[in-house]
């Protein structure tokens, strides 16, 4: 596979330049760049079949150089296409698309969730063959294609019937995804990996998202921010609006999830105390899921280092009503390091919590609770209602705050304030909204100087 993008352009531009080539791999290699510039252009027209034409709509070349096309197309066409490597074209195509994750001027690290977190919450929440699995807000297929791995490695292939092989290839996974460059990365990613189930173009949060099947197993990390000014999504299902993009994609996953589906999901902190609807949310989800798991994450692992995050289990009810009796806590975050590229976070670092949760997805192994200096706490549902339904508890000493030998980088400080600082104008949006209209939240956003986020 070509080496790392040189001649100025950015990982994105690079990342999407040879996913053009290697759709093209089998077709003829030409050293005309405006013969390159019009097969794109062609590709991405009506006349396209609607995959073809996904990957290619508004394509257009970012090279200027007809020599360095050549190396690339001459490169890729050394590759053998239908060796007995063929499955790891799909993995050196992650790798790549970790490293514009990682380059920070792309924008696309909210596209991709660390490999060892989503190894780590595929592997508890259990794909099965034959289920149903959905990412309503997918990136570039991360937990789809760590599903189709895992189902692979754990029941063998060549046993399905003709039937089931091609229910795991067209129909076991589906999504959703906003963002044309991600969705067109995505597409390539999961054709690499041999996947071709309907991972739409589109908003899970508008009406889009209504038409998104009921799902077995929901796993995803849904974007972070809200809609600018405030404004609420569009969906009309939804029983609480709310212009909190993960208040309101947490809806739509326990919504969609088949009685007795399971789901893992990654949450940004304020999801678990944020008051008003978001109260009324979590409330909802208590009783009609069983909410049994929380994993509290270090910082520093998502590219917004001021975003503290966690990942929630839980499975659904056959009932509306009082599924959650108790809710398990594991704390990966107090005493641990700032994770990022000084200190990448590894598989080796969910052991211990994947011992505590045990070989059930839907938490019902034997558990025990490790007391007040341990990192996995059972807390009552009837706890968690006196707190107003607020989930976000911590109960180990936090040894930074007694000495200052450890406290983190100024850069983090400072991330951590200004996440704090969006979540408060973001608060004050909506009531303005619910006040005075759309206009007064703008107001607001400008006179504290904080950017209306996206």
């Amino acid at each position: 596979m070509p080496r790392s993008p040189r001649y100025g352009v950015t990982y994105l531009q690079y990342v999407t330049e040879l996913t053009y080539l290697l759709f093209l791999k089998m077709a003829q290699e030409t050293e005309q760049l405006t013969f390159y510039r019009s097969l794109l252009l062609m590709l991405g027209s009506e006349n396209s079949s609607q995959r073809i034409q996904a990957i290619f709509v508004n394509a257009q070349t970012s090279l200027k150089i007809p020599r360095i096309l050549k190396k690339l197309v001459t490169s890729i066409d050394e590759l053998d296409w239908f060796s007995e490597h063929r499955d790891e074209f799909g993995d050196l195509y992650e790798g790549l698309l970790q490293k514009n994750a990682d380059e920070k001027k792309s924008g696309a690290g909210q596209y991709f969730t660390p490999r060892p977190l989503i190894d780590c919450m595929v592997a508890l929440i259990k794909p099965q063959p034959g289920e149903l699995i959905q990412d309503p807000a997918v990136g570039t297929g991360g937990f789809l294609i760590a599903g189709d791995r895992y189902i692979r490695q754990h029941h063998d292939p060549f046993e399905w019937t003709e039937a089931q092989q091609s229910f795991q290839q067209h129909q076991a996974f589906y999504g959703m995804e906003l963002v044309q460059d991600a969705h067109r990365l995505l597409l390539m990613n999961m054709m690499l990996h041999g996947i071709e189930g309907a991972v739409d173009l589109g908003d899970t949060l508008s009406s889009q998202g209504q038409r998104l099947a009921k799902a077995d197993v929901i796993v995803t990390n849904p974007p972070f921010g809200t809609k600018k000014g405030g404004g609420l999504p569009s969906r009309d299902d939804f029983t609480y609006p709310t212009s909190n993009k993960q208040l309101a994609f947490l809806q739509h996953i326990y919504r969609s999830l088949k009685p007795g589906g399971r789901a893992a999901v990654v949450l940004p902190d304020n999801v678990l105390f944020e008051d008003g609807q978001g109260r009324a949310i979590r409330a909802d989800l208590m009783n009609k899921c069983n909410l049994h798991t929380i994993l509290r994450l270090p910082t520093g692992i998502f590219y917004a280092q001021g975003v503290k995050t966690n990942v929630l289990f839980f499975q659904r009810g056959t009932t509306e009503k009082g599924n959650t009796k108790a809710v398990w806590f594991y704390d990966m975050r107090t005493n641990m390091p700032s994770f990022g590229k000084r200190y990448p976070l590894t598989r080796e670092h969910f052991a211990e919590f994947k011992q505590c949760y045990g070989d059930d997805p839907n938490g019902n192994s034997p558990r025990v609770d490790l007391g007040e200096d341990g990192r996995f706490r059972c807390f009552t549902r009837d706890y968690i209602e006196k707190r107003n339904e607020n989930l976000d508890i911590s109960w180990l000493r936090d040894e930074s705050l007694q000495s200052g030998d450890n406290l983190p980088e100024p850069e983090l400080i400072a991330a951590e304030i200004m996440e704090k600082l969006r979540i408060a104008t973001k608060e004050m949006e909506a009531l303005m909204i619910l006040l005075e209209g759309e206009e007064a939240a703008e107001a607001v956003s400008s006179s504290v100087g904080m950017p209306t986020l996206e």
